[in-house]
């Protein structure tokens, strides 16, 4: 970048700093992704990272991209960056591609050795990127069943910065030359209706329901602003249920899965409670059959962009 100036050391670090400024002013970006923070000066990152924030916001994001199984090496990495920092929660995407590709995996160890357990606020949790996509050099295949579960996980549970994938919501082409099938949108074109679920319903306290290992489910219970709350079972072996306590506010209630996947109605008991049942090898997303936005849904997103 400066290979043909006369720049000394500090000119090079000042102007890179300044670039790091003059493109959010320019632009009106709200954050940045490095790529690969690990192989580059930690105590540069930190003077770049505190003199955007001081120029643009406390605000400003920062995300790094660390592909890298160990939790452990992660949070000790954050711990020199003075959290300031983001992380892609790698080992919680390689969790969901072995489970995914496990018979009868045990769900309840999802978040197991994942960095959004361990460190909630500086995970960006993801299901795929452009680095793990197929074809990829680090490719993490997640099966296309599990995906529905895996961003119910991460959209509508309380840790981490949820990220879609383009290639989940749009679909992705092939590469004949690499021999990469293309694929359809992910979730049965669901994603954008989990994504508005998460807009509407996915607030307040939370609790899960992590007994079975075939069949795991979380309830969010609404704030004062937004009261609805929804509840979410999922099982990656076959049919299942669950008794989940909803709050005493919405006995009497009728809930239903937006989804569409599972079609019986939840009644709310006296208690607070609901049995929640979802479909086999799937997950079903409940709200309040009459709760506010409920007629949004399905979305029935336009994913069709590779019109020729």
């Amino acid at each position: 970048m400066f290979a043909d100036l006369d720049y000394s050391h500090q000119e090079v670090i000042d102007d890179v700093k300044n670039w790091g400024t003059w493109i959010v002013k320019e632009t009106g970006i709200k954050g940045f992704r490095l790529d690969a923070v690990q192989h580059f000066s930690e105590r540069f990152t930190n003077e770049w990272v505190e003199h955007v924030r001081e120029q643009c916001g406390k605000d400003t994001f920062c995300v790094g991209e660390f592909w890298i199984g160990d939790v452990k090496t992660m949070t000790e990495w954050l711990e020199k960056m003075g959290h300031k920092f983001s992380l892609f929660d790698a080992p919680l995407l390689y969790n969901f591609s072995n489970i995914s590709k496990s018979e009868n995996a045990d769900l309840r160890k999802v978040f197991d050795n994942s960095l959004v357990q361990v460190e909630p606020v500086n995970a960006v949790t993801v299901v795929m990127n452009h680095d793990t996509q197929p074809g990829q050099t680090v490719a993490t295949p997640v099966e296309g069943f599990f995906k529905p579960l895996a961003y119910s996980l991460i959209l509508l549970r309380n840790n981490g910065y949820p990220c879609l994938f383009y290639g989940d919501l749009y679909g992705m082409r092939g590469n004949k030359d690499n021999d990469v099938p293309s694929e359809p949108p992910a979730c049965g074109g669901k994603l954008a209706d989990l994504t508005l679920v998460r807009k509407l319903y996915a607030y307040g306290d939370q609790e899960d329901y992590f007994n079975d290992a075939n069949c795991i489910g979380f309830v969010r219970r609404g704030t004062w602003d937004k009261p609805n709350g929804c509840a979410v079972v999922m099982s990656n072996a076959k049919p299942g249920e669950i008794r989940m306590a909803i709050g005493t506010e919405h006995k009497g209630e009728c809930w239903t899965d937006v989804l569409g996947w599972e079609e019986k109605e939840v009644n709310i008991d006296d208690e607070g409670y609901g049995v929640f049942p979802c479909p086999g090898v799937s997950v079903s997303v409940y709200v309040k059959k009459d709760a506010e936005g409920r007629d949004r849904f399905p979305v029935n997103f336009d994913a069709n962009i590779y019109k020729e």
